[in-house]
């Protein structure tokens, strides 16, 4: 079993930055990718960004320049510094993993969510 555990999220004002930590634990034979999505209500959840384990990120338009992703190997944990930030980017941010759990088998897992807020 495998559970990703966020923090980092809260409260900021706009322009202000906050650091998004997530932390996979458990049975796992390698990373093969993680980042971090997010959703408001009645909308679906969306990609903010991806890193592989080789170092290689996707970044969502709306945050390209502003938002950096980031992974220790070593660690298996993924963070995300958000400059800039904007009232659209209020959300849940969930952390996504694809980790090899055996030899033969990847899967996906998600974290519980961590709210973000950015508000005068």
């Amino acid at each position: 079993q495998v559970q990703l555990v966020e923090s980092g999220g809260g409260l900021v004002q706009p322009g202000g930055s906050l650091r998004l930590t997530c932390a996979a634990s458990g049975t796992i034979f390698g990373v093969g990718a993680m980042g971090w999505y997010r959703q408001t209500p009645g909308k679906q959840r969306e990609l903010v960004a991806l890193i592989q384990s080789g170092g290689t990120t996707t970044y969502q338009d709306s945050v390209k320049g502003r938002f950096t992703i980031s992974i220790d190997n070593a660690k298996n944990t993924v963070y995300l510094q958000m400059n800039s930030l904007k009232p659209e980017d209020t959300a849940d941010y969930y952390c996504y993993a694809n980790v090899r759990v055996t030899i033969l088998r990847r899967a996906d897992y998600w974290g519980q969510g961590t709210q973000v807020t950015v508000s005068s």
